[in-house]
């Protein structure tokens, strides 16, 4: 995985040992609005700063382009100075837009609320930035839908199950279109690492004072319905309206179908070691979820 050096990205905002920031992922498609508006909304409720990032796909806008390999250009050097000339002033636009988008995505943020925002723009790929942003980042907010139609990959929503496999902070995966949150669901499993996920909701502000349901797909047994017992009072100690409930069936279908049935805005899920849960994040079935999805999705690492 690459890293960007500090020479290869352009920084407007707090030095890295200020205070955790949730991290908005902005790029050039309509998913951008959205990511700003839930962003807006998470760094409110958590009291965090916010920091809007940008990243040039390195691929797609590398920092610097070395030529000296194609074959027969070397004999046309009038031809392979051009075609450098030309690659560098396509990443200086590509640069300079990035800014631009940075800056109406602030204005955006701010009229949503805001107040402590700053930017970020990286030559870079996503995942690579989001993993050496780490360290100053609380949560990750990126649209389910990229740059490109939705469902059919972007920017960033083609990215995403890179992102999934490799971001060890919370992800808030969003749609388009912004509604605030008011009860959410947590896929629960029973593992160690779920109930260390319970212990990162209890001590989140992010869903504090909205219903949150606990979802266990399997057996509807005595030690399923203990652990989510433990679960659930886990969390009522923190006063948090909780609501517990066991399906059978597959994990994706019983999961939006409780959903659906309970109106519920937000899905919150953990890749939990090699559960059920985790090999559904990593499955085939993944990209097929981030297609149809059309509310909030929360990934707890």
């Amino acid at each position: 995985m690459t890293h960007a050096n500090p020479a290869s990205s352009a920084s407007r905002d707090l030095p890295a040992d200020e205070h955790p920031q949730v991290v908005a992922c902005i790029d050039g498609s309509e998913a951008a609005l959205g990511v700003c508006d839930y962003a807006a909304w998470a760094s409110q409720r958590m009291g965090a700063p916010l920091l809007l990032l940008h990243v040039l796909d390195d691929e797609k806008y590398p920092a610097r382009t070395d030529m000296t390999g194609n074959i027969g250009l070397g004999s046309r050097e009038h031809l392979l100075d051009e075609l450098v000339a030309l690659d560098q002033q396509r990443s200086k636009l590509a640069l300079k837009h990035g800014h631009v988008m940075l800056d109406e995505a602030e204005k955006r943020v701010r009229a949503d609320g805001a107040t402590d925002v700053h930017q970020r723009q990286r030559h870079d790929e996503l995942a690579g930035s989001l993993v050496a942003l780490e360290p100053e980042a609380r949560l990750f907010v990126l649209g389910l839908h990229g740059e490109g139609r939705p469902g059919q990959g972007g920017h960033v929503g083609s990215q995403l199950e890179t992102v999934i496999r490799s971001v060890h902070r919370p992800l808030l995966l969003v749609p388009d279109d912004f509604a605030e949150p008011r009860s959410a669901m947590l896929a629960f499993d029973g593992s160690a690492t779920a109930f260390r996920s319970i212990e990162l909701l209890a001590g989140t502000p992010v869903f504090r004072g909205m219903p949150l349901h606990l979802v266990l797909v399997g057996t509807d047994n005595e030690r399923n319905r203990s652990l989510l017992a433990d679960a659930s009072g886990a969390l009522a100690n923190q006063g948090m309206d909780i609501h517990t409930a066991i399906r059978s069936g597959d994990v994706e279908p019983a999961l939006h179908s409780y959903q659906e049935e309970n109106d519920i805005d937000v899905l919150i899920m953990g890749a939990y070691g090699h559960s059920v849960i985790r090999r559904f994040l990593v499955g085939s079935t993944t990209t097929r979820m981030l297609e149809t999805a059309r509310k909030p999705l929360v990934i707890l690492r």
